[in-house]
């Protein structure tokens, strides 16, 4: 109950959102979106407003069909997401990170993060046309999830994650 009463609160929301959008992989996912803007539409628009496709609530994903085919814009922001992840690792450990993914039409697949040969995250993609999360939180917790996993694991095979470069 007491959590319900938080969230009601536009303060304290927005205060929580503000701790989100500055969190590594959330600034990252937000410098991603502002540099596809090549000509300044989205400058006016705030950094909640510039995540709002990637965040889904539980009636529009009701509206969504449970089988379908990801348009263009859901793979546009996959990859923007997993794209995101790599960056904020590569800042994080300074080591180049590389997103391989491979998508069929009908929108299952995978996704791959690999710094040298090691391959950091491994992410089996299904239903990609209701790709997106409930809310802001859930959307920084995935990303910087992966991003603590990737970190740690580049840290454990230092050697791997450098092979070649």
């Amino acid at each position: 109950m007491a959590e319900e009463t938080t969230l009601s609160n536009p303060a304290e929301t927005a205060a929580t959102d503000e701790a989100l959008l500055a969190t590594p992989f959330v600034q990252q996912l937000v410098r991603q979106m502002r540099a596809q803007d090549t000509h300044g539409t989205w400058d006016g628009k705030s950094d909640l407003q510039l995540l709002k496709p990637f965040i889904h609530t539980a009636e529009e994903r009701r509206a969504l069909p449970i089988i379908g085919d990801p348009d263009p814009e859901i793979l546009w922001h996959l990859e923007l997401f997993y794209n995101s992840i790599a960056v904020a690792i590569e800042r994080e450990t300074g080591q180049m990170v590389s997103p391989m993914m491979k998508m069929s039409h009908e929108g299952f697949g995978r996704m791959v993060l690999l710094a040298g040969r090691l391959v950091v995250v491994n992410k089996q993609l299904r239903d990609v046309h209701r790709f997106g999360f409930t809310s802001l939180a859930k959307l920084a917790e995935a990303g910087n999830k992966f991003l603590t996993e990737a970190v740690t694991m580049i840290k454990t095979y230092p050697e791997v994650a450098q092979y070649g470069a």
